[in-house]
């Protein structure tokens, strides 16, 4: 575990006394217009020479090598809470300009701003280059997750500050392809889909797949860098720079890639992408963030090839499913074991998005097409960062519907790349296909649909479980569970008389799967997950070759967090990766990945049913600890008392069923297990 002296950075890099020093320094020299003084604009009807001389803050617009970038600054809770946008800012500050390159920002979405210059009732446009930072327009307060606002600021930026070179980045939170970025605080935090984003670039430069208009599009948010994003800003940029996972609060480091644009103007979309990379990737060494970071960058010109080689798997894949109903199982049990982002669990929530690379290596075995996915993502991801616990991660998330959430598919039928995955989900969720099923069936030769089968076709619940001799209990369901399951877990219990509650420990997948004979042999060694020692409730969000990841709710310093944690295999160790607060109902996800410091406080969380109570299991606080400069997670013995086992079973629907349970008494080290014969 992590701890650091510079903490403070990651909750982010802010500090009111540098960015007033800042302001104050540009307003000592004049750089900074007052509100009252901002300039007039430009309108499209006048000529470059009138609007240079009745508005000075307008770069040369004859200038060679001239870049821009226009800056969607969404400060929403990030902003408010924290005032991460603020730190943004004040990196931006601390780079002077040279007179051919300048930034032209839009705030807004924020209830408060952590400065003095931001007016949160307003949408306020600024102006930073040579001469520092201006107040350039106003507008009235509007959802900055509409496209209307998004195409207003594009076409402002466009027409007062053209360059020959222009970046357009998206900053605030990012919830995938189905969610989308910008989510509006002020407006019940309504965002920008990608049907929106697509609506407000076309109007201001129209898609041209061939001749795109802007050198990169970026966001510098959690989980946009998907093929259904990228496949929006095909037609608008020649680069696309996102991350897949969760991004944490230090965010872009604006000093170091704006830097790097400042030195050389010359420079293009492609390097000015790998210099955000770099310097993101830097800066979240620098704060003890990265074990989870990702950033790519796409070569949008080499994207053709990807959506064409990706359409084909799906089509492979819906031609298999039509004829084997064992399909969605197998195709389940892949994505389960893929690198997934943001958290898809009951309890995180789910973002439904997953490696297209690594997906397409775990299914490899039965879909030859998955190759070409590879060889067209090593084309067009020209550069990548991830950090040791996302070592799968390939630069471009796809959909996969972990919760099979009937709203959520169809948000991505209406914005999603492609026709064939729709089409699959559709048929495996739904049991019938979208519109225009009939039209790409035929196009496939396919003449019908085999059923699908699920868990709802087999009686399993309370499935007796069996002892070996040397106490392993295993459940037998026979080779039909292979065409069935998408996975099994085992859940743990504990009896805690002390309390009157029977506690839900969580979940984990500690299980020997024959998958060819359908038998399961639990490999339970009466140890669980604890901090310094304290045993938590967790669960397994990720099952990989070389690592797990668990979460652990916990509240931290009195806050819901959930607590990432990461089992190495090569190295038999446990790691705090950080904490997060999950995902909300308009699928926006945190952004604030969050270290542990010595002095938070922790409370544990445990699942508990009172004993004389039937229900769902509640939430209750349980243990307070300190963190220290050596708090870690581990595993600890179980403490003595009364525990049950149930080995749990899901489909590709995330139907549920559960065996009969077994029950052990830890005593001393020790367990002796039963079956229960009720």
């Amino acid at each position: 575990m992590k701890i650091t002296g510079s903490n403070q950075k990651v909750r982010k890099r802010y500090d009111k006394k540098i960015f007033a020093l800042l302001i104050a320094l540009t307003l000592c020299t004049g750089l900074i217009a007052c509100q009252g003084e901002a300039p007039k604009q430009s309108t499209a009807s006048k000529t470059d020479e009138e609007n240079t001389a009745e508005n000075n803050t307008l770069p040369s617009q004859s200038s060679e090598g001239s870049w821009a970038v226009y800056w969607y600054l969404c400060g929403s809770d990030l902003e408010t809470n924290g005032g991460f946008a603020s730190a943004d800012l004040q990196e931006m500050l601390s780079v002077s300009l040279p007179e051919n390159v300048s930034v032209v920002i839009q705030t807004g979405g924020s209830r408060a701003w952590q400065n003095e210059l931001m007016d949160p009732s307003k949408l306020q446009r600024w102006l930073y280059n040579k001469d520092g930072l201006t107040l350039v327009d106003e507008q009235e307060l509007a959802s900055m997750g509409e496209a209307e606002t998004l195409r207003s600021f594009l076409d402002f930026a466009n027409t007062n500050y053209p360059a020959d070179k222009v970046a357009v980045t998206f900053w605030n939170h990012g919830g995938g392809s189905v969610s989308g970025a910008a989510f509006d605080e002020l407006y019940e935090n309504d965002s920008l889909d990608l049907n929106e984003m697509y609506t407000a670039f076309n109007s201001v430069w129209p898609e041209n797949i061939k001749a795109p208009s802007l050198e990169l599009v970026g966001f510098d948010t959690c989980l946009m860098a998907t093929i259904d994003v990228a496949s929006v800003f095909q037609g608008f940029a020649k680069y696309f720079v996102g991350s897949q996972e969760l991004e944490p609060g230090n965010g872009w480091l604006y000093s170091g890639w704006l830097s790097r644009l400042a030195e050389d103007p010359s420079i293009d979309g492609r390097e000015l992408g790998i210099a955000i990379c770099n310097s993101y990737y830097a800066g979240c060494e620098e704060v003890g963030t990265q074990d989870q970071t990702t950033l790519s960058l796409t070569d949008l010109s080499k994207l053709t090839g990807l959506l064409d080689a990706y359409e084909a798997f799906g089509s492979e894949a819906f031609a298999l499913a039509a004829e084997d109903p064992g399909f969605f199982a197998d195709f389940g049990r892949a994505a389960v074991s893929t690198e997934n982002y943001g958290g898809n669990t009951r309890e995180q929530g789910y973002t439904n998005m997953l490696d297209l690379g690594h997906l397409a290596r775990q299914t490899s075995w039965m879909l030859p097409s998955a190759q070409a996915v590879l060889d067209a993502l090593e084309e067009c991801i020209v550069y990548k960062v991830a950090g040791p616990y996302r070592s799968e991660a390939t630069g471009l998330s796809c959909y996969y519907s972990f919760n099979a959430d009937l709203d959520d598919l169809n948000g991505y039928a209406a914005i999603g790349t492609g026709e064939a995955f729709k089409q699959l989900y559709s048929y495996g969720i739904k049991g019938e296909l979208l519109e225009g099923g009939d039209e790409y069936m035929a196009s496939l030769e396919i003449e019908s649909l085999t059923k699908t089968l699920s868990l709802k076709d087999k009686d399993w619940q309370s499935t007796p479980l069996e002892l070996r001799e040397d106490g392993t209990a295993y459940l037998t369901l026979g080779p039909e569970a292979s065409d069935v399951l998408s996975s099994i877990s085992f859940y743990l219990y504990y009896a805690d008389e002390a309390n009157d509650l029977f506690c839900l420990m969580g979940r984990d997948n500690d299980i020997v799967a024959d998958w060819e004979n359908g038998i399961f042999y639990d490999n339970f060694r009466g140890v669980w997950g604890a901090i310094d020692g304290h045993t938590v409730y967790m669960e397994l969000s990720y099952e990989g070759d070389d690592y797990n990841l668990y979460w652990v709710p916990i509240l931290l310093n009195g806050e819901e967090y959930n607590l990432h944690t990461a089992y190495d295999f090569t190295t038999e160790s446990w790691s705090i990766l950080g904490a997060t607060q999950g995902i909300d109902e308009n699928g926006m996800a945190s952004k604030d990945m969050r270290l542990l410091l010595p002095g938070d406080k922790i409370t544990t969380i445990i699942k508990g049913i009172p004993n004389d109570e039937e229900g769902e299991f509640k939430s209750y606080s349980y243990e307070e600890l300190v963190v220290t400069e050596n708090t870690s997670f581990g595993e600890a013995p179980l403490p003595d008392g009364s525990y049950t086992m149930i080995f749990g079973m899901y489909d590709h629907l995330g139907n549920y069923a559960a065996s009969s349970p077994i029950m052990f008494d830890c005593i001393d080290g020790e367990i002796y297990t039963s079956v229960d014969e009720r």
